[in-house]
């Protein structure tokens, strides 16, 4: 395994399986099983899923809700998933632990770091839940800042299709798929990987960004294993 901590971004969406709300839970034990072999192979695991499949802050925010609270709703949903997340995970034999950016304290534990970092050094899967514990910021800003936080030498972003595009593959058939590609090109051509600050704080703290479909058996382990078709997001002087 090329990498030894990761971050994984989960959407919310990528827990509904064929439904078209929640949770489906045939996908959560299929993921979970995923999860179990990277972790079995010794690499530390940290996650965040987002909340799309419950309630996204943004679309509360345009249909004409208080923005603020809008996000708070959707950090919710965040909680919601990791949760879900978590009791799969340990009904496949996997320790894992929620902690949260909001505090509620009946539910999951607080964020603190040093003891979170111990933990998961220790070998649990952390999921952490609620991202940054403030408004107008995504779950991909709270994916990269906890990686950060964590020491995460990557963040394996898991997505519909195998990895970065020129352009929509679903919607356009001479787009062309990048195997490398930096965090300025990103920034610059606007590619829409992970949002704006989510790259930035990423290229700022050196953490490679790999873009890989969940589709398919093993496909985190592959990923992690170098082996199938992904993007592997870097500073130009790593491409080199």
């Amino acid at each position: 395994m090329k990498y030894k901590r990761i971050l994984l971004k989960l959407s919310g969406e990528g827990l509904m399986g064929n439904k078209s709300f929640g949770l489906d839970e045939a996908m959560l034990n299929e993921i979970a099983r995923e999860i179990k072999l990277v972790h079995e192979a010794g690499v530390q695991i940290a996650l965040v899923i987002g909340g799309g499949n419950i309630f996204r802050g943004l679309s509360g925010a345009a249909g004409g809700m208080d923005r603020v609270r809008a996000d708070h709703m959707g950090m919710l949903a965040t909680v919601i998933n990791s949760l879900a997340m978590q009791d799969a995970l340990q009904r496949a034999g996997v320790p894992a632990r929620v902690v949260s950016g909001v505090v509620m304290p009946t539910i999951c534990e607080p964020y603190v770091q040093p003891r979170v970092k111990k933990k998961l050094e220790e070998g649990s899967v952390i999921i952490f839940a609620a991202g940054t514990g403030n408004p107008f910021f995504t779950t991909d800003t709270g994916a990269a800042l906890r990686a950060a936080e964590m020491g995460c030498e990557a963040i394996f972003k898991a997505t519909q299709v195998d990895g970065v595009y020129s352009a929509d593959p679903k919607k356009d058939k001479n787009a062309v798929r990048f195997e490398k590609v930096s965090y300025d090109e990103v920034l610059l051509k606007n590619l829409k990987v992970m949002d704006a600050s989510a790259i930035a704080l990423a290229r700022d703290n050196n953490i490679s960004i790999v873009v890989f479909s969940m589709h398919g058996e093993k496909a985190l382990y592959r990923a992690l294993a170098g082996e199938g078709a992904f993007t592997v997001i870097t500073n130009a002087e790593q491409e080199k």
